[in-house]
């Protein structure tokens, strides 16, 4: 048993090896100089900005080791304001990944089972959740698994209605998550959703207006990969017929969309992190969700893609800044989320930010989701950026319970006031 022991450490311990020698840090620029210096950085010495800064906000950047000194350097001579984020990026990962076991036998001990909204959980725990609840609720619930990835695992989401999709006057409501690997906190929002429809459901008015599809990981191969191999990975895994993809597999998912594809905020070199691919809906991830949209276009009133990190509610249009003619409605509606959720945070997390994409933000982005499905025609579309705190990607999972219960505020207020705007405009 000892050895056996030594040696489950020894693995785990092993795993983040990819991440030896990493650092992060936090940025503040304080003029538009200062962010160009730093968006230079990214091609130059291979930086991941976790958190694009802002002149009103700092970010997060991951630098690897050869890049260290150099990168410290250039924020230097510019005098861009820094200071360390995590000073030993494995370490602190072997840290995360302890807690999140101590989750695990803290629900253990109590004999009570550990739900997916609960903890991090690897994408097994995720689908066997979503197929007890389409057993179990057979009359509201359907499962759909309408392809599988390109490593040939199963892209799964539920269907949540009480009138079977048969009812077209009702409003549909369409949430993806984890299109980007990395972000973990999302698919526990995704299953509480699911939870709270089915299992808990506390409003019978969201399931006598609305029905539902929920889609919990959107990227399962980048998901597990992010569990497995390198807990950053934000992209799919796929590899197509070149040798630089061969060599740096993966598309940035949330760049693939036929909207301004790969005009900014992308790159065409796939070793990049948000290379948009070589073609619009190169991945059969981007293509599913696209369907769906295609599929219930006509009754779809909101479409909600779900990110980390930064407690944000973004909206249309995120490749130029430009305001969409829905504006109003979009703006309204993302306030009146954005309410819902601060009524139910903690003191301690951050209200949330809401507007368009790229001034929210300060950077354009193409080829997003939110972007594609608003422009097609759904008439509400956003991205949830979820809390991250200071730990980012990293948010103690000891949280993950309350960022489900208080995101679920905000889509369910969102689904109403969506519902009255769009009755309304008709």
């Amino acid at each position: 048993m000892k050895i056996w022991i030594l040696s489950l450490l020894a693995v785990a311990f092993a795993k983040h090896e990819h991440y030896a020698g990493w650092r992060s840090y936090f940025v503040a620029p304080t003029s538009a100089e200062q962010l160009a210096v730093l968006g230079s950085l990214e091609m130059s010495l291979e930086v991941d900005f976790f958190m694009r800064p802002r002149l009103d906000r700092e970010g997060v950047v991951l630098v690897k080791p050869d890049f260290q000194e150099e990168f410290v350097q250039v924020l230097a001579r510019e005098g861009i304001s820094h200071k360390i984020h995590a000073e030993d990026v494995k370490a602190q990962l072997d840290i995360d990944d302890e807690i999140i076991e101590a989750r695990h036998a803290e629900f253990r001990s109590r004999s009570e089972p550990e739900k997916p909204y609960d903890n991090y959980v690897r994408l097994n725990v995720i689908y066997n959740y979503m197929d007890s609840i389409a057993a179990k609720y057979p009359n509201i619930v359907k499962m759909v698994t309408p392809g599988n990835s390109f490593e040939g695992r199963p892209i799964k989401y539920l269907k949540i209605s009480s009138s079977n999709f048969e009812d077209r006057s009702k409003s549909l409501i369409f949430i993806e998550a984890t299109i980007h690997a990395r972000e973990w906190i999302t698919p526990p929002v995704a299953t509480y959703a699911i939870h709270k429809l089915v299992e808990d459901l506390t409003d019978r008015e969201l399931l006598d207006k609305f029905d539902w599809i929920i889609l919990p990981v959107s990227n399962p191969d980048g998901y597990e990969f992010s569990h497995t191999n390198q807990r950053f990975w934000r992209k799919t895994r796929s590899i197509d017929q070149s040798q630089s993809s061969r060599l740096c597999p993966g598309v940035d998912g949330n760049r693939n969309y036929d909207f301004h594809w790969r005009t900014v905020g992308t790159s065409n070199n796939p070793c990049t992190d948000n290379y948009g691919g070589s073609r619009p809906f190169s991945e059969v991830e981007t293509r599913i969700v696209r369907d769906i949209i295609h599929e219930y276009l006509d009754r779809m009133t909101l479409f909600i893609t779900l990110h980390s990190f930064g407690s944000m509610i973004l909206y249309p249009w995120g490749h130029d800044g430009s305001l969409s003619q829905n504006a109003l409605g979009l703006h309204t509606v993302g306030i009146t989320m954005a309410e819902a959720i601060y009524e139910k945070k903690l003191p301690h997390f951050p209200r949330y930010a809401v507007g368009n994409s790229r001034l929210v933000i300060g950077y354009g982005a193409s080829g997003a989701a939110e972007d594609y499905a608003h422009s097609i025609g759904v008439p509400l579309a956003y991205t949830y950026e979820l809390p991250g705190l200071r730990q980012g990607f990293n948010l103690d999972p000891k949280y993950a319970r309350q960022v489900s219960e208080e995101t679920w505020e905000g889509i369910a207020a969102g689904a109403k006031k969506a519902r009255e705007i769009v009755l309304t405009s008709k």
